[in-house]
C-alpha cells in the first residue's frame, strides 16, 4: 500500500474562508483528501466555495452568526463525515474550546492541544508563563484585573507611550498607542470593543511602547513525539496600524548569535507548554543600533499558522500545511534540525482593498478586473477572483504577493516587478503604495522598524503622477468603442429616420474634422479630455498629455492603461454625473467606506468646533472616528448608532452658526 492510501486523514472539513481556506485546500487535494467548505449568505459563491469538493451553508454573513459559531461548524463536520477539522488561522484557530469541542465529536484538530492554546492563547498569561521561565518581557501589565482606572494606573505606572493590547487574538486589532494619560480612557474603550467584536474577549494588558522597534518571529513546528524544531526567522517590522503590511525571510542584518538566541528561546517556549503543531514566536527588538541578543524581548505565541507563512516555506523549501496535517495524524517531522537550512530569500506583501491615500480605509464592491503576474520566483496565495465580491463582513485581503530570489536584493527586485504588474480594478486597492515601500531606500537597506510607515506615510501613499499620456490613449480607445457602439444603433435605424447622433454640436460629432471635449474620469478623478478626429484618425489630449501607447485591462465599463508599471483606470463619464466634491462642500460628513454606525457623538442642532468627534464608524471590524471637518451646527444628522451605512452616503451636515439677530429699541 503507498504512503497516500495509508494516510488515515481521508476529509478535512476548513473552518475558514478567503486565501487561507482556498491555501489549505490546495495541500489538502494534493494530499488526495477530500475537501469540504463552509461558507455565511456572503460568500456563498466565493473562491474556496468552488475549490472544495463540497460546501456548507453556515449562516448570516456577520461572522459571531457563521464563522465563529462552534456548534454550526461542529455540526456540518459530522454531517459530511469529516475525518478532520483545518481551522486556518483568526476565526477560530486559537479558541481552545474549539478544539475541545472537536475532540468531543471524534474529529481530528489540526492544531495544537486545548492546554497550548491556552497558555499561549492569552497574552499576559503567556508573558508570566515566559518570565517563569527567564524569558525577558517587556515592562507593563499582564494580569487578568480589568478595572478601567487600574489599568490606567498601571499605564502610568510603565510609563508613556504605552501599548493597550488584546489579551486574546492579535492581528492590530484591538490595540491602541496612548502617548498620553488623557488619551487613555477612549482608547482603552476603542481597544476592549474591538477586542470583543474580533475575539470574544475584551480584556485587554498594558505595555512599554519601544521606540525604534523591529518585529521578528520563529516558526516553531512540533510533533507528537516530543520532537520540536524551528524553520528560521521572519521580520514582520513593516506594519501600519500594528498589522504587518511586508514581511521577509530571513531577517536582514540578523547575526549568527542572534538568530541562535531567539530560535532557542522560541523552541523552549513551544517546549513549556507542550506545544504540537505549528506556531510562531513573536519578539520585539530595540532595532536602533542592530539586532543584539539584550535587546529582544517575548511578546507573545500565535498558536496557529501565521498569514506569513509562504516566506519561510520558501526558504526552507518546506509544505507547512503538508506538515500540520501529518502532524495532527499522529506521524512524526518529516524534518529534522540539522536538515532544516536557509535556502535564498523571501519577501510577501499583502494585498488589501483599501484606500492608502485616505488613511487606509477599507474599500468594497466588485472586482471589475484582477490580474496578477507570474514567472520565476513569484507565487500568489489569493481567495478571490475577477468577478468577486470584497464585502464589509471580513478582512478585506484580495492576495499575498510572494517574491523569492537567490538573493535579497533578487527577491525585492522581483517583487516590485510583480506588483508593477498586478492590476485590481473595483475597490481601491494598496498595490501603489506596496510598490513605494518595497523601492523605498530603508526597506531595500533593510533598517524599517515598526514605526517607518507611519512616519513616511505621505512620501509612501502620495505615489507618483497620474500617467496622463496613457490616460489620453485610453480616452482614444474608449471613443473608437463609443463610435462603433453609434454606428452599429444607427445602422437599426430606418433611412428615412436617421440623424447621427454625431452631428450634435454638444455631442461626439466626428463626420469631420472636430475638436471635442469629452468628460471622464481619470484614477476618479472628473477631467474635460479633448478629441480630434480628422477622417478615421482619433487623436486625445488629457491635460495637455498626448497619448502614449499602452496595455489595456478591461474593467467594466472602464479601461485600465498601464504603462512603466503604472496603471491608470478611464472611463467615460456620465453627463448627468454630479460632481459630489463640489456638491458635498466642507460641510458634509459623508461615510468613507460601507460601513456600522458604532456611536453618535452629538445631535441636530448642536454646535460642533472643528475637529470634534462626531461618530464612530466599524468596517472590517476596525473602528474609524468621523471629525467635523469646520466650524458650526449640525443642520442635519441621518443616522443613529446601529445603522449601516453605504460609501457616499451623507451622514451629518454641518452650517455655519447663524449670528444673533439684532434686536432695536
Amino acid at each position: 500500500m503507498n504512503a497516500k492510501a495509508a494516510f488515515p486523514l481521508k476529509s478535512v472539513l476548513i473552518a475558514n474562508r478567503g486565501e487561507i481556506a482556498c491555501r489549505v485546500i490546495r495541500t489538502a487535494k494534493a494530499m488526495g483528501m477530500r475537501t469540504i467548505a463552509v461558507y455565511s449568505d456572503a460568500d456563498k459563491n466565493a473562491l474556496h466555495v468552488k475549490m472544495a469538493d463540497e460546501a456548507h451553508a453556515i449562516g448570516p454573513a456577520p461572522a459571531r452568526e457563521s464563522y465563529l459559531v462552534i456548534d454550526k461548524i461542529i455540526a456540518v463536520a459530522k454531517a459530511a463525515k469529516a475525518d478532520c477539522i483545518h481551522p486556518g488561522y483568526g476565526f477560530l484557530s486559537e479558541r481552545a474550546e474549539f478544539a475541545e469541542a472537536c475532540a468531543a465529536a471524534g474529529i481530528v484538530f489540526v492544531g495544537p492541544p486545548p492546554a497550548a492554546i491556552r497558555a499561549m492563547g492569552l497574552k499576559g498569561e503567556a508573558k508570566t508563563l515566559m518570565a517563569a521561565a527567564k524569558v525577558p518581557v517587556l515592562p507593563g501589565y499582564h494580569g487578568d484585573k480589568q478595572d478601567s482606572e487600574f489599568l490606567k494606573r498601571k499605564a502610568y505606572e510603565t510609563g508613556y507611550p504605552v501599548l493597550i493590547k488584546a489579551a486574546a487574538g492579535g492581528g492590530g486589532k484591538g490595540m491602541r498607542r496612548v502617548d498620553k494619560q488623557i488619551d487613555f480612557d477612549n482608547a482603552l474603550q476603542a481597544a476592549k470593543r474591538e477586542a470583543e467584536s474580533s475575539f470574544g474577549n475584551p480584556d485587554v494588558l498594558i505595555e512599554k511602547y519601544v521606540a525604534s522597534p523591529r518585529h521578528i518571529e520563529v516558526q516553531v513546528f512540533a510533533d507528537m513525539h516530543g520532537s520540536v524544531v524551528h524553520l528560521f526567522e521572519r521580520d514582520c517590522s513593516a506594519q501600519r496600524r500594528h498589522q504587518k503590511v511586508i514581511e521577509e525571510a530571513p531577517a536582514p542584518g540578523m547575526p549568527d548569535d542572534v538568530r541562535e538566541h531567539v530560535t532557542k528561546a522560541a523552541i523552549e517556549a513551544a517546549r513549556a507548554v507542550n506545544y504540537v503543531g505549528a506556531g510562531t514566536v513573536e519578539f520585539l527588538a530595540d532595532g536602533s543600533k542592530g539586532l543584539r541578543a539584550d535587546a529582544i524581548w517575548f511578546l507573545e505565541m500565535n498558536t496557529r499558522l501565521q498569514v506569513e507563512h509562504p516566506v519561510s516555506e520558501l526558504i526552507t523549501g518546506t509544505d507547512l500545511v503538508h506538515w500540520q496535517f501529518l502532524v495532527a495524524a499522529g506521524e512524526k517531522l518529516p524534518l529534522a534540525q540539522d536538515k532544516i537550512r536557509i535556502h535564498g530569500h523571501a519577501v510577501e506583501a499583502r494585498i488589501y482593498a483599501e484606500d492608502a491615500a485616505r488613511g487606509f480605509l477599507p474599500s468594497t464592491g466588485r472586482l471589475s478586473a484582477l490580474r496578477f503576474p507570474s514567472g520565476n520566483g513569484i507565487r500568489v496565495d489569493s481567495g478571490v477572483e475577477a468577478g468577486g465580491e470584497v464585502t464589509p463582513f471580513y478582512d478585506p485581503m484580495i492576495a499575498k504577493l510572494i517574491a523569492y530570489g537567490a538573493t535579497r536584493e533578487q527577491a525585492f527586485d522581483r517583487l516590485s516587478d510583480a506588483l508593477g504588474g498586478t492590476v485590481v480594478s473595483g475597490p481601491r486597492s494598496n498595490v501603489e503604495f506596496l510598490k513605494a515601500l518595497a523601492d523605498s531606500p530603508e526597506m531595500r537597506a533593510g533598517t524599517v522598524d515598526t514605526g517607518y510607515i507611519e512616519r513616511n506615510l505621505e512620501a509612501l501613499t502620495k505615489g507618483s503622477d497620474t500617467d496622463f499620456a496613457a490616460a489620453a490613449f485610453a480616452v482614444e480607445e474608449l471613443m473608437r468603442r463609443e463610435q462603433a457602439k453609434q454606428a452599429e444603433a444607427l445602422r437599426r435605424v430606418p433611412v428615412s429616420a436617421r440623424r447621427s447622433p454625431w452631428n450634435a454640436i454638444d455631442g461626439y460629432d466626428f463626420g469631420g474634422k472636430r475638436d471635442v471635449p469629452v468628460t471622464v474620469t481619470v484614477n476618479g478623478t472628473r477631467i474635460v479630455a479633448r478629441v480630434q478626429q480628422e477622417g478615421s484618425v482619433l487623436r486625445a489630449t488629457v491635460n495637455w498629455a498626448t497619448a502614449q501607447p499602452c496595455e489595456f485591462v478591461e474593467a467594466g465599463d472602464a479601461l485600465i492603461a498601464i504603462r512603466n508599471g503604472k496603471q491608470t483606470t478611464v472611463k467615460l463619464a456620465e453627463s448627468s454625473s454630479a460632481d459630489l466634491g463640489r456638491v458635498a462642500g466642507n460641510g458634509a460628513i459623508a461615510a468613507p467606506m460601507h460601513g456600522k454606525v458604532l456611536s453618535v457623538s452629538v445631535a441636530k442642532g448642536d454646535k460642533v468646533t472643528k475637529g470634534q468627534r462626531l461618530m464612530v464608524l466599524e468596517a472590517m471590524k476596525m473602528e474609524h472616528a468621523l471629525n467635523a471637518a469646520t466650524d458650526g451646527v449640525v443642520a442635519e444628522l441621518s443616522v443613529a448608532a446601529g445603522d449601516q451605512v453605504s460609501e457616499g452616503a451623507q451622514l451629518v451636515l454641518i452650517e455655519a452658526e447663524k449670528p444673533a439677530a439684532k434686536t432695536r429699541r
